[in-house]
């Protein structure tokens, strides 16, 4: 059965109602029976009728265009995921979005030091390796060693012309149990989602480029047209301590960012989280702190 809410109206009419007029440059005075912005106040900041306000408020008007939201988002003072939704309840698709980002939020540090107990990395939207945990070097190896060019897990991972499981991608080998081809798809079909959704990107545009004229297997792989966010894996770790662990490698969107949380755990009653026990009592009391990030990546593109 079709959705008959009336979804753009009701966030017009709230996201309105909240707005100070003050903010917004107008006088505050005046009899109000609401603490926001009247429809006409509305209608003049972003340059449209009253009427048609109203009728957008009444779901009488279901397709705005695409100038219409970004006005009123303007004069709403959206926040960029606010803007997002108006854009989704008007049917249209947001507008893309700037560079990528590789700010941490300190919500998500916060988050990263708590999963201490389980290797936990976050990367940008395009791989770009941000920060991580003692347990993520315990793990797999320092990633100040991996010697990605541009601290990208995608430029490590085509690194060489021929078959990727020579030269390991961590510090030591890291196999995927579908296969290298399997994983290189994934990584690529993500890294097509984020060029779509950032497609002023210089710096993402030239990284492409190079991918392209550099690798033939990343050539290939972006010919096929595959985008889909990567969600997980299943990994055996070579590590060169206590041997394979298998484990689960799931991959997890920060909310409010295109930030890439991912995280590697061992299954329960098993030998894989035997050895991990003996490597997380490693990274006790050692004093170094619970997350690094990278030089130079800390603040926003």
């Amino acid at each position: 059965m079709a959705v008959t809410t009336n979804l753009f109206g009701i966030a017009l009419r709230g996201w309105r109602e909240r707005v100070s007029p003050q903010d917004s440059g107008l006088e505050a005075g005046g009899d109000r029976r609401i603490p926001g912005l009247r429809r006409e106040e509305l209608a003049r900041l972003a340059g449209l009728s009253v009427d048609y306000v109203v009728r957008l408020e009444q779901g009488r008007a279901r397709h705005p265009s695409a100038q219409v939201v970004t006005a009123l988002a303007r004069a709403l003072r959206l926040e960029p995921s606010e803007r997002d939704h108006l854009f989704r309840c008007a049917h249209l698709a947001p507008p893309p979005a700037g560079n990528v980002s590789r700010h941490v939020p300190a919500r998500v540090h916060r988050l990263v030091g708590q999963l201490e107990g389980n290797p936990t990395a976050v990367f940008a939207a395009d791989w770009t390796l941000v920060s991580w945990n003692e347990m993520w070097s315990a793990v797999v190896g320092d990633p100040r060693t991996y010697g990605w060019d541009e601290r990208n897990l995608v430029a490590g991972m085509f690194r060489s012309s021929g078959a990727r499981g020579r030269e390991p991608i961590a510090a030591w080998p890291v196999r995927s149990w579908e296969g290298d081809e399997v994983e290189e798809e994934d990584l690529v079909a993500d890294l097509r989602v984020t060029a779509a959704a950032h497609p002023h990107d210089a710096r993402l545009a030239a990284f492409v480029d190079r991918m392209l004229r550099d690798s033939p297997r990343f050539a290939r792989l972006w010919s096929n047209g595959t985008a889909r966010t990567h969600v997980g894996d299943r990994k055996t770790v070579e590590h060169p301590r206590v041997g394979d662990i298998a484990l689960d490698l799931d991959v997890m969107m920060a909310a409010g960012t295109d930030l890439r949380i991912v995280t590697y755990t061992a299954e329960a009653g098993t030998t894989d989280a035997e050895k991990m026990d003996a490597l997380r009592a490693t990274c006790a009391g050692s004093g170094d702190g619970p997350v690094r990030v990278m030089s130079g990546t800390g603040g926003p593109s």
